[in-house]
């Protein structure tokens, strides 16, 4: 009876979730979206998105066909594991579907809502965001408790996550691709040859940059941290079934995510922001300090809950500290990311600083922050995976990991909030609104770079924990104690781990490379090709730039998928199970210092460039700014394609790894 008890407050959570969603969005819709222009505007970005994510999801349908098909042949229990991949693939791309769809809908009503104020153009944007957030916490946990409710085995709960980074590695990969490639190609012919303004509506890549930061950094965000919320669960309820047994095992992890998810709503309420006087720093200060009062909240208030739930239902108070420990080295994580990052703090001042310089040293200066900002995360990781280890076991560092995302709605509705602002300054420079309105966004959208940085850092971390509680797991499945460096095998699995954190970046980056060098292509035959587009006669063609990002990303995506999956089956397969432990120790230990250093210095430069744009060392069309530009441009591929990007292939090396390693076992018994 108290099971069932339990199981339904579990699934009362997640529909709560879900219901706090639908309110969210009646709220934002009954906002108007402004006039003709800004209608027509916001219908092509959101044209441009939807046509980007159909079709991805074709790719994503046959790609999880044939692993629907792998899984039901080779994997036990057959065919239960693929079915539940299946339903984690479709919940995934669900929740970024719903979350991408709001978002082009919120974007011209929060520009629409800055002419008037600027406190409620703040609201609009974060609740957009929240809808990503909380559409992502919903279908997350009621998409694994029902799972978890059906089949009482941990290979099937793991069957889910598996489907979810599945779709995480298309959005967050492909997304990431196409939204940099915009940027860059946008960026290097307007701001840099034609010394045009950014989201000039002259420029043919203007919506393609638009539609890039939805489909890169709302659904392809939202999408990695779905899978890293899922994966922390599903870890914690593997471990947890080992060390409390299948009941209390399996529900406390589900217990704390729904506590999450009420102590999240609560926290997004207090979000609530107040009018401030007319002033660029006066409001990025307002606003930084609007969203953290509801982080405070929520962090508060899940302390207080988690104690009680773990106190009462487990007693196991060592759980209570891990999770505490990894929730802690979470918020600070953020903190340090915003000092590296944020336009008002001194890293990104000396980057722009560097930029009177020139680009070369705005570029050296940009590199030796991200490389600099790697101290502190690596630092906190370890101190929370120690103590973690300490107060609970293995078990303790995967409800550690789980405590750096236990308030993901919250969280996830401030690093989405930011692609929402970018949009509406987009809008309001293309509509033509007026440089007060135009400030308004620009303001919001500095807000929303520091928020995304926070964002990237956070999963970055969340990632990092969540790969040791794959490790452990994995250990435990293929029957390991110890992976010695003295077998050869380790040793050239921690080689080939390492190394594949390299070529997954090369591939990413290469492919924002060769996109980029189409749109710039493209942008200048129309620039040269279309008579009166640059006196603002002729209407550019923003479809083929769309079409042409789309076809990159497209393309660009499938041989780094293809290499996380084969890599550990291929090496299994030849070396055997404890050179795959090796892959994964390598890959976590490369992929978590490349993804902090590459996400922390591509958000400083953006901040850099945008702490010039505001005024100061000679502002926008000096030579500081243009030199900013250039790093920015660099830092793109940085922060929104390789380094995020990196948190799915650590993630999803393990999960491979875990679901194969008993066929791995079998074939050295054999």
């Amino acid at each position: 009876m108290e099971s069932l008890m339990l199981r339904i407050l579990v699934l009362a959570a997640g529909a709560m979730a879900l219901g706090f969603v639908g309110y969210l969005v009646t709220t934002i819709v009954r906002e108007s979206p402004g006039n003709e222009k800004m209608r027509d505007i916001s219908l092509a970005i959101r044209q441009g998105a939807m046509a980007f994510l159909r079709r991805e999801f074709t790719y994503l349908a046959v790609f999880t066909v044939i692993v629907f098909a792998i899984l039901a042949v080779f994997i036990e229990p057959r065919p239960y594991v693929a079915i539940a991949y299946v339903c984690g693939t479709f919940t995934s791309a669900l929740a970024g579907w719903l979350g991408m769809n709001i978002a082009t809908l919120a974007n011209a009503r929060t520009a629409h809502a800055a002419i008037g104020s600027w406190a409620k153009g703040l609201k609009i944007a974060f609740s957009s965001g929240a809808v990503m957030g909380f559409c992502v916490v919903g279908l997350g946990l009621l998409g694994l408790s029902i799972i978890a409710f059906i089949w009482d085995d941990s290979h099937v709960w793991l069957g889910f996550a598996f489907g979810a980074s599945s779709v995480a590695l298309f959005l967050r990969a492909g997304g990431g691709i196409f939204t940099k490639s915009a940027d860059v190609g946008a960026d290097l012919v307007g701001k840099v040859e034609k010394g045009i303004p950014e989201d000039d509506p002259r420029n043919p890549a203007v919506i393609a940059d638009n539609v890039g930061d939805n489909v890169g950094d709302v659904a392809g965000m939202g999408s990695d941290l779905y899978e890293s919320y899922v994966s922390a669960i599903a870890a914690s309820m593997v471990l947890g079934v080992i060390v409390l047994g299948m009941a209390k095992g399996m529900l406390l992890p589900l217990l704390l995510s729904g506590a999450g998810i009420v102590v999240s709503i609560i926290g997004a309420l207090a979000v609530r922001p107040k009018e401030v006087e007319a002033g660029f720093e006066k409001q990025v200060a307002r606003a930084h300090a609007t969203m953290n009062r509801g982080v405070y909240v929520s962090n508060i208030l899940m302390v207080i809950v988690s104690f009680l739930i773990i106190r009462f239902y487990v007693g196991e108070l060592g759980l209570f500290w891990a999770l505490i420990s990894g929730l802690i080295a979470g918020f600070l994580i953020a903190q340090a990311t915003e000092y590296f990052t944020s336009a008002e703090h001194g890293p990104a001042k000396k980057i722009a600083r560097a930029a009177e310089s020139g680009a070369a040293v705005t570029i050296i200066e940009g590199i030796a922050t991200g490389l600099m900002s790697t101290v502190i995360p690596v630092i906190l990781v370890a101190l929370a995976t120690v103590l973690a280890y300490l107060f609970g076991g293995l078990l303790g560092i995967a409800v550690a990991s789980m405590g750096m995302l236990i308030n993901l709605g919250m969280l996830l509705a401030m690093d989405c909030y930011g692609p929402i602002a970018d949009n509406s300054a987009g809008i309001a420079q293309m509509a033509g609104l007026g440089k007060e309105v135009r400030a308004r966004c620009e303001a919001l959208d500095s807000v929303g770079n520091t928020t995304a940085a926070l964002g990237k850092g956070f999963a970055i971390a969340s990632a990092a924990l969540a790969s040791l509680a794959w490790l452990a797991t994995y250990f435990k499945v293929a029957n390991i104690d110890v992976a010695s460096l003295t077998n050869v095998g380790v040793i050239a699995g921690v080689l080939i781990g390492g190394m594949l954190t390299f070529v997954f970046s090369a591939l990413a980056m290469k492919g924002v490379g060769a996109g980029s060098f189409a749109i710039v292509n493209e942008v200048r035959r129309q620039f040269h090709g279309i008579k009166g587009l640059m006196e603002g006669e002729a209407r550019p063609d923003y479809v083929s730039c769309v079409d042409i990002a789309t076809k990159r990303a497209l393309k660009s995506m499938m041989l780094p998928g293809v290499l996380v999956l084969a890599v550990p089956l291929i090496l299994g397969f030849a070396l055997g199970p404890e050179a795959v432990a090796g892959l994964l120790l390598g890959a976590l230990l490369t992929g978590f210092l490349l993804a902090v250093m590459m996400a922390n210095a591509g958000g400083a430069w953006d901040n850099a460039k945008k702490f010039i744009e505001a005024g100061h060392l000679g502002g926008k069309g000096s030579d500081a700014h243009k030199a900013a530009v250039i790093g920015d441009t660099v830092g793109d591929p940085f922060k929104d394609t390789a380094g995020p990007s990196l948190n799915i292939l650590i993630k999803l090396v393990g999960k491979v790894a875990v679901i194969f390693g008993p066929v791995f076992v079998m074939l050295v018994a054999l």
